[in-house]
């Protein structure tokens, strides 16, 4: 089957093989990863009912609605009543006009004055009944009525006269003589009231209406705002805030997102200058290791100088080597299947397993180094490997920044009298030392290195991020001061007792 002219397996014509010998190439780069990105799609708006708009809007309508519908139940009533106490006083008064006229014509007989008044009564619709001696003039009253009105007892009730629930006003007179006045009950007055109600009812309601969407309003927009203010942010817009105003809520809200926006932009530039250095870090070994491997290919190394050149070459590789098992471990470190296996620990004599290892570095480059112990076990809770990890990091990083003469010491005691204290490890040098701003920001990754880096040696910036990350892991304490030798002190406190392990740093 014939290859295709385009088959990117093959090289290209003129392209150099693997005979043709060691290809240059420019500087080695790391790429950095684009922060922010590109903004997701927005979400798709709510439809109505969904939003707290809509949702405020149909509450405070109901809630309007439920006011009128109270309003109607309690107002109706008591106008009715009102309307009927009216009649009945407007009945009243009548009453004692007619008995008035009529006190001293009764005993006479039917007069043309008591045809007249009850004319003009019955042209207002009220009925007037004329009690002589204790006997109605005619028939519909109740006798009850009849009875308290010659026994000289006023009369104030609705009864029903002729069959129909009435008003009923009666005045007695002296000798067993009275006035009754009666009058219906109005029919449909329920159906009054309400036809003379509504309008006002309904003002209330879109009153209500009104009132509930300008306050549903108000109070989403500063959540729109907000949701908003989230929206740029998602998209990598770090300099949005939102305005601090009330309610308490609100303001909150506002103080709230505004921490976020300030805390992304500063965890992103200082992955932005963490990346750098690490890809400073990177370089550096890698452009010694191509500038030898170059030389080695061109033959321009003498053959007595191949072991020294291969020495250098291994020496930068475990330097490069050391920096990417740091950054896997860092990278690990916040997992929750990060290997740990905490056993009980002599930390005595750890420290004296690191003064065999340290000891000899030391004296090399002429640095006094010294172990400073109890004389008896310290016990402590803690995975021996990690910490023994962390211990020749802190080891390193001292005897990296000390001159020759300054001390390196490696101290253990136990953190308290009780021995369920625990126990301290601490590593202290006569080096420059820290300022007390330095001791804020010790470990951060790359926050050292990204400060001295071209003032003083310094490493990758990892090295105390990573010690820190593993002692919170191992349920202990880590902390930078200022030690009585002149220079740095990192004292770390290991619990006694077994701990539940930290499933983040």
């Amino acid at each position: 089957m014939p290859e295709h002219p385009t088959d990117p397996r093959r090289p290209a014509p003129g392209a150099p093989t693997a005979t043709d010998g060691p290809v240059r190439s420019e500087s080695p780069t790391i790429a950095l990863p684009v922060l922010g990105g590109a903004p997701p799609p927005a979400p798709p708006r709510a439809r109505f009912g969904r939003t707290l708009t809509a949702r405020a809007v149909l509450v405070t309508c109901t809630v309007a609605l439920v006011s009128v519908l109270v309003t109607a139940i309690v107002a109706v009533p008591l106008a009715v009543r009102g309307v009927e106490r009216r009649d009945q006083e407007a009945l009243a008064a009548q009453a004692r006009l007619a008995a008035e006229v009529l006190r001293t014509r009764l005993d006479r007989g039917r007069t043309a004055d008591e045809e007249r008044l009850i004319r003009q009564l019955r042209a207002q619709q009220i009925d007037a009944y004329l009690v002589r001696g204790g006997t109605v003039d005619r028939a519909g009253l109740p006798p009850r009525v009849v009875q308290r009105v010659a026994e000289g007892r006023n009369v104030s009730a609705r009864r029903s006269v002729n069959g129909r629930r009435a008003l009923v006003e009666g005045r007695a007179l002296p000798g067993g003589n009275g006035v009754v006045l009666s009058r219906p009950v109005a029919t449909g007055l329920w159906r009054q009231v309400l036809l003379s109600l509504w309008l006002p009812l309904l003002a209330g309601l879109a009153a209500g209406v009104v009132a509930g969407l300008l306050l549903a309003r108000r109070l989403a927009r500063p959540i729109r705002v907000a949701a908003g203010a989230a929206a740029r942010l998602r998209a990598g817009d770090r300099a949005v805030r939102v305005p601090v105003e009330p309610p308490d809520e609100v303001a909150d809200l506002a103080h709230a997102l505004n921490g976020l926006a300030a805390a992304l932009a500063t965890s992103e530039g200082r992955q932005r200058e963490f990346l750098l250095s690490v890809s400073h870090e990177l370089r550096t070994p890698l452009t010694a290791i191509r500038g030898y491997a170059e030389a080695l290919a061109d033959g321009v190394i003498e053959p007595d100088d191949v072991a020294g050149t291969g020495r250098t070459v291994l020496a930068e590789a475990e330097h490069l080597d050391r920096l990417v098992r740091d950054l896997l471990a860092l990278a690990r470190l916040e997992a929750a299947d990060f290997p740990l296996e905490p056993v009980p620990v002599d930390l005595a004599r750890l420290a004296a397993d690191a003064e065999r290892t340290w000891a000899d570095r030391c004296a090399a480059v002429g640095v006094p180094f010294s172990v400073e112990s109890p004389g008896g076990p310290v016990p402590a809770y803690t995975d021996p490997g990690r910490i023994r990890q962390v211990v020749d990091g802190l080891l390193e990083n001292a005897l990296r920044v000390v001159p020759p003469g300054a001390p390196v010491v490696l101290a253990v005691r136990p953190a308290g009298p009780d021995p369920a204290a625990g126990g301290v490890v601490e590593v202290r040098d006569g080096g420059p030392g820290f300022t007390d701003e330095d001791l804020a920001v010790a470990f951060e990754r790359g926050a050292l290195h990204q400060r001295y880096r071209g003032v003083r040696k310094v490493g990758s910036g990892l090295g105390l991020a990573l010690a820190a990350g593993l002692v919170r892991r191992l349920g202990g304490e880590i902390a930078a001061g200022h030690a009585p030798e002149g220079g740095a002190a990192f004292t770390v406190r290991l619990p006694a007792d077994p701990y539940p392990i930290r499933t983040s740093a």
